[in-house]
């Protein structure tokens, strides 16, 4: 028998109308934080970064792709791994059509990693993707976004999140590190600006799978990530 609480259709409707209050204060609340994002001043980026793509070498300005906006999400996928983060990998699982909605509005998407391009192809390709993906290996992208660590970086005053890296976030006798973002970009008369950028809670919007958890009895369950995995690999009677 639950130790939950029960009660009738009446008593869950008062208390369902009483939570909808909250959940319109935290809409509305919502609504103004993307306006503050907005209202963000933009950083001109200066450095050259070139990537390698399904396209052959591209510039920063290059993976807008003809449109103003450009949204980059940084998944964790470092230069000697065999495959992607399974975490970003779940977030990635709704990239493909999400990113055709949003080049429809003018905004370009890409991944990007500092996998060499070979490997988050053929990773991209055994997945199902079909998202760009580009390869940072040549730049300093990662770092200078604050999602890729080494001894080197750790040891100049890393930070993570907009604060300094914490042993909880990586561990130091586990370097190099990537850590999951993203980032977004304007690009106006020729010139590219970091507008924004997100990291760990600040990625949770992005990632469906936690907004109907977050409506489920039992929630996210994040205390036991056993039966989280890649969805090439849950067992074939639940796919």
């Amino acid at each position: 028998m639950t130790n939950h609480a029960t009660g009738t259709y009446d008593d869950w409707l008062t208390a369902r109308v009483e939570l909808l209050k909250a959940e319109k204060e935290l809409t509305r609340l919502n609504d103004d934080v993307a306006q503050r994002r907005r209202e963000l001043p933009w950083v001109r980026v200066d450095k050259d970064y070139v990537f390698d793509t399904a396209d052959g070498e591209a510039t920063l300005p290059d993976l807008f792709r003809g449109r103003p906006q450009l949204v980059v999400y940084h998944f964790m996928f470092g230069p000697d791994w065999e495959e992607g983060c399974p975490s970003c990998s779940s977030v990635a699982d709704g990239f493909d059509e999400t990113h055709l909605h949003l080049q429809n509005h003018d905004v370009a998407f890409t991944a990007v990693s500092r996998a060499p391009l070979p490997k988050l192809l053929a990773y991209r390709d055994r997945m199902g993707w079909t998202f760009p993906w580009a390869s940072s290996a040549r730049t300093d992208f990662n770092f200078d976004f604050h999602v890729s660590f080494t001894e080197e970086s750790v040891a100049r005053d890393a930070t993570y999140n907009f604060r300094p890296l914490e042993g909880s976030q990586v561990d130091p006798a586990n370097l190099p590190a990537e850590l999951p973002g993203m980032s977004a970009f304007a690009l106006d008369d020729g010139v590219v600006y970091h507008t924004y950028s997100a990291y760990a809670r600040g990625l949770d919007s992005l990632w469906t799978m936690w907004q109907w958890l977050d409506r489920t009895p039992q929630g996210r369950n994040e205390g036991d990530f056993s039966w989280f995995r890649r969805h090439d690999t849950y067992d074939a009677s639940y796919r």
